[in-house]
């Protein structure tokens, strides 16, 4: 198959014109790693046997860390804990972290937008696989995990540090002192 004569590669000129430099992306992986991972099965083999199955609740948690100027450590952490009735079936955790590049265009109050809704979001296929297959080879199904609103976590992260923010004040704030009444009548 030929190349189209006139095509010109991204950021070359051509027909005489002057070339454009790519923009960098606001957001880039520099690397991407396992940070920490367990399972634990602490009824096997009796946990093991088909019953009905078993009650899993899993929590999410992103936490971004300054490694050097603009660029960040990104950790996800996905735990799934399955009980039948009190007791534990399982109990499966990942942390999947990755090392991310901010842009030096990228306006300050979007860098923590990027790392705490892009980036997790782009991490977490990779966590969800090493999840659900540590615990297929804990003998149980794998579990299915839906994706995850990466932007509604952060805006429940906000609205709770505004709470807090609030409460904390709201102690620090002393009380008026009651008012003085007259007991002469």
């Amino acid at each position: 198959m030929a190349d189209a004569p006139n095509a010109t590669p991204q950021g070359v000129a051509g027909n005489g014109g002057t070339a454009q430099t790519p923009k960098p992306p606001p957001l880039t992986v520099r690397v991407q790693y396992l940070k920490d991972m367990s399972f634990e099965n602490p009824g096997a083999p009796a946990t093991l046997v088909p019953t009905a199955g078993p009650k899993v609740a899993l929590s999410v948690d992103v936490n971004a860390s300054e490694v050097k100027d603009k660029e960040y450590e990104i950790v996800l952490t996905l735990r799934a804990e399955a009980k039948r009735e009190e007791d534990t079936v399982f109990l499966s955790e990942v942390q999947y972290a990755g090392v991310f590049g901010i842009g030096q265009e990228v306006a300050k109050e979007h860098v923590q937008l990027l790392l705490l809704i892009e980036a997790p979001r782009l991490l977490f296929p990779f966590a969800r696989s090493i999840l659900a297959d540590s615990i297929r080879e804990g003998g149980f199904p794998p579990l299915s995990i839906q994706p995850i609103d990466f932007l509604a976590l952060f805006q429940q992260r906000v609205a709770a540090a505004r709470q807090a923010q609030a409460d904390q004040q709201a102690a620090a704030t002393p009380a008026a002192p009651p008012a003085a009444t007259d007991a002469s009548s």
